[in-house]
């Protein structure tokens, strides 16, 4: 088997983008003082990372494709079935358990993200959607925020895991293809990582998030910041 380009930079970059948000969305909350602007700002560039990489999983290369690494549940419990055999066959993008858990990170984080428009800090700093919703609105969405997450760290510490699981039980390391995009197979490659089609995603992306953030949400009054 050849090494074979497997994972296009598009799909590699949100990857690590997606891991430097995440933490830099926690040391802003948790660990800085007065950092809360920067918390709003790269919570806006999370919610592109979402938006790009949900539009990606429709037009992207072959393996960043929802329809090719989600699943039905019989192919997820014959996977299952076959987790603990330390020679099965590696799958060549996601496998049918690990798709599914792309799906529900990409979902809390875009919970996450878009209840963050909704909370203020009750003091000056309001999100972009403060202003349209009512208390009872804002306290769900506060909810939403902190439980989302919550349950994202979770996500995090089993991904974690399995990287390990897979690197050390089945000898299968992971993280170094998310890095070059490359895994030893005799699947085809895909060719190319289509860098054109990715800018004009990112273009796209970058523009909903504009319009959802700058233009949809009533005007701000003077002196009001906003918060994520």
């Amino acid at each position: 088997m050849n090494k074979t380009l497997i994972w296009d930079l598009p799909t590699r970059l949100f990857h690590w983008l997606l891991v430097a948000s995440i933490f830099a969305q926690y040391a802003t909350a948790e660990w800085l003082d007065d950092a809360v602007q920067w918390h709003f700002y790269i919570g806006y560039f999370t919610l592109f990372l979402i938006v790009f990489r949900v539009l990606w999983g429709v037009v992207g290369t072959e393996h960043a494709k929802f329809s090719n690494f989600v699943k039905g549940p019989k192919a997820v419990v014959t996977y299952i079935s076959t987790l603990f055999d330390k020679h099965s066959t590696s799958s060549v993008g996601h496998n049918p358990l690990g798709g599914w858990f792309v799906v529900v990170m990409l979902i809390l984080v875009g919970v996450q993200g878009i209840s963050g428009l909704f909370m203020t800090d009750d003091i000056f700093l309001d999100g972009p959607y403060r202003s349209m919703a009512d208390e009872s609105t804002i306290e769900l969405m506060s909810s939403l925020h902190h439980l989302a997450f919550d349950a994202l760290l979770y996500v995090i510490g089993l991904h974690i895991l399995a990287i390990v699981f897979y690197a050390v039980y089945k000898k299968q390391k992971l993280v170094p293809a998310m890095v070059h995009g490359k895994k030893e197979t005799s699947s085809p490659s895909i060719g190319h990582s289509r860098i054109r089609l990715a800018i004009i995603v990112a273009i796209v992306a970058a523009a909903l998030v504009y319009v959802a953030i700058e233009v949809y949400p009533p005007s701000s009054d003077v002196g009001e910041y906003y918060y994520y």
